[in-house]
């Protein structure tokens, strides 16, 4: 697990540069680092070591040095390409991961991402054709950025190591703005700073001699397929389950697991113990407020299997890490649930180098309850003609409703009828309706974005899905965009802030591609979630833990924008810094803070404008803090 950085160019690189971008990334690798220039390159990279510890160092080299390779990430089945790679006249000169990815390139070209089973982000310097290939992993566990000028390609793990460079623009791309503001994440490809991009996940990209070119290498197939029987299913998921985490389990540092109480982490857990020699280390995260505390069901299943067992308990003393959050997450980021699963990852980084988790399970098996609205609602047709009065009338009933009321969720169901499943499914997801973002917008900025639809990129992921039911589109879609941009995001970003490595199990590739093809049923039967795989672990579980209600991993926001966090809000949102940007009606903002206050609930929508403010304090006005003053903000 590593950062990595690197420039390429036609001209002469400074190697300076890339030191400078390493040094941004060293909480991602604290154990070394390891840097390679020539005339046409400058590759560098901070290591946490877990793989061949005392030998695994990187930049790695082919036979004659002319092909290098760094390496953010772990290849599980790297002790089977070794052996290939020796039986195919290869020398090794390490006993890790790394070194396989310059050999298969040697063999196969860029088509080596598909020998590749594991979370990867790297880059491999082809010196004799002067050529660069970046790679990230199929769903996108590990980030990369890039920008180019043509003559010139950057890249890194993270946007600030970018930022070391003096001549990037520090310019925020509106339309990445726009976007944000719906999803509570800047989608891939786009990146908060204009002229900066992702690559996305499933994607590689090529440069040479200043043209670069991306493309997709894999994308998850969810054509359904027939299965013989429930029971041959829920077996063969069992034994994918184990493999997935049994590969997950190797290294030579601590290991452990997050566990919240819910039956993809505990069934991790549960195949965690049957490989551990020992206790496996299991950490949790509660809170104050019983509505969203679930310690009790992670201590049930951490009793069951007499897990080392570790919690901590959020409160809203817990915003101090706010500062701290704006720096790692490198860009705005409005999920809230990256203050506990930042706690979590900090008491876990204490006492381990590894943790497994649950990421992945309700994306592929059907766990939220927005799946069993999706199916639901996807045999009711769309009544175009009647789309203004449904959504005018289903607002108002939503904003008459108590947080999470009957008659607050009766509004948002009756305003989605009038609309296709693509767009029902888009409304879901957003926190920010377009005409919510229109009238919060300046003039300068409405005009701009006034042809730009957030929602036309869940509409195209749903019309490239292969999946024949509403169902199973809605969640190839989360597959695609919810989950590599917000929940893998903020596990990665929490994780390597504390020098953490997180492995998911659920996100094998070869357990996502079986489970994709299952069909609707096996997923949601009746108005029973997850059905399959609640199944499928059944033998491993407390019975409790089967049936109790999902909670989510949510913290009080609407309280604490209403009490300790009411007056960071008032001021960071509506002073003359925040103003001055000429982004965002100032009555507008007001207006939102002050139905807050008054018992509406708008804490999603101004938690992403307060984190947007807050992002633009630390990354654009100046002075620009280094990673010692990161934690910084000024109201």
């Amino acid at each position: 697990m590593c950062g990595i950085a690197g420039v390429v160019t036609t001209g002469r690189p400074d190697p300076s540069l890339v030191r400078r971008m390493c040094d941004v990334l060293a909480h991602r690798g604290p154990d070394g680092e390891g840097f390679h220039d020539d005339a046409h390159a400058a590759l560098g990279m901070r290591r946490l070591a877990i793989v061949d510890v005392p030998g695994g160092g990187q930049p790695v080299y082919n036979e004659d040095r002319t092909v290098v390779a760094i390496f953010n990430g772990e290849i599980y089945n790297f002790p089977a390409l070794r052996r290939e790679l020796r039986d195919r006249g290869h020398r090794l000169a390490t006993n890790g991961d790394t070194e396989c990815l310059v050999h298969l390139y040697e063999d196969f070209g860029d088509d080596l991402v598909h020998r590749l089973r594991g979370m990867f982000a790297f880059a491999i310097w082809d010196g004799r054709r002067r050529r660069l290939l970046l790679a990230r992993d199929r769903v996108g566990k590990k980030p990369l950025y890039w920008r180019s000028d043509g003559g010139t390609l950057w890249f890194a793990s993270e946007l600030k190591a970018l930022t070391r460079d003096p001549t990037i623009r520090r310019e925020v791309d509106l339309v990445a703005l726009h976007h944000y503001l719906t999803y509570q994440y800047v989608p891939a490809p786009w990146s908060i700073l204009r002229g900066v991009h992702k690559l996305a996940p499933g994607h590689l990209l090529s440069w040479q001699d200043g043209i670069a070119v991306t493309r997709r290498y894999w994308r998850v197939d969810c054509t359904p397929r027939a299965v013989t029987s429930e029971e041959e299913a829920a077996e063969e998921l069992r034994g994918r389950l184990l493999d997935a985490t049994r590969v997950r389990m190797v290294g030579e540092r601590p290991l452990g697991a997050l566990l919240s109480g819910g039956i993809d982490s505990s069934a991790v857990v549960a195949a965690m113990t049957r490989y551990s020699t020992g206790p496996v280390k299991t950490f949790s995260i509660g809170f104050d407020e019983e509505s969203l505390d679930e310690r009790r069901y992670a201590r049930m299943l951490a009793r069951h299997y007499a897990t080392d067992h570790h919690e901590m308990v959020v409160t809203s003393s817990a915003l101090e890490v706010l500062p701290a959050l704006t720096w790692h997450y490198n860009e705005p980021f409005a999920d809230s649930s990256s203050i506990p699963t930042f706690y979590v990852a900090r008491m876990s980084g204490a006492q381990v180098t590894v943790v497994l988790n649950g990421d992945g399970g309700d994306e592929l098996f059907g766990g939220y309850l927005r799946y069993l609205l999706m199916a639901r609602a996807g045999r009711i047709p769309a009544f175009p003609f009647l789309r203004g009065p449904l959504d005018r009338v289903g607002s108002a009933l939503a904003a008459r409703g108590a947080p999470r009321s009957g008659l607050q969720r009766a509004g948002r169901v009756l305003g989605l009828l009038g609309h296709p499943a693509s767009r029902r499914h888009a409304r879901l997801m957003s926190y920010f309706t377009s005409a919510e973002k229109t009238a919060l917008y300046s003039d300068p900025l409405r005009a701009r974005l006034a042809e730009v639809d957030s929602h036309d990129l869940l509409d195209d992921a749903f019309a490239a899905s292969r999946a024949d039911s509403v169902l199973g589109r809605v969640m190839d879609v989360d597959i695609n965009t919810y989950l590599p941009g917000d929940l893998l995001v903020k596990m990665d970003t929490a994780t390597m802030a504390n020098s953490l490595e997180a492995r998911s199990p659920f996100l094998d590739h070869h357990l996502m591609e079986w489970a994709a093809g299952l069909p609707p049923e096996l997923k949601i039967r009746g108005g029973t979630t997850k059905y399959l795989l609640k199944k499928a672990v059944a033998p491993w579980l407390p019975p409790e833990l089967l049936t109790r209600p999902k909670m989510g991993f949510g913290v009080p926001l609407a309280r604490w924008l209403r009490t300790e966090l009411a007056d960071l809000s008032w001021d960071v949102l509506t002073d003359h810094t925040a103003r001055s940007r000429g982004l965002f009606r100032p009555e507008g903002v007001r207006e939102l803070l002050r139905r807050h206050a008054n018992g509406h609930d708008h804490s999603g929508r101004i938690w992403a404008l307060l984190q947007f403010e807050l992002w633009c304090r630390v990354f654009l006005d100046p002075p620009v803090p280094g990673p010692d003053r990161g934690s910084t903000v000024r109201p």
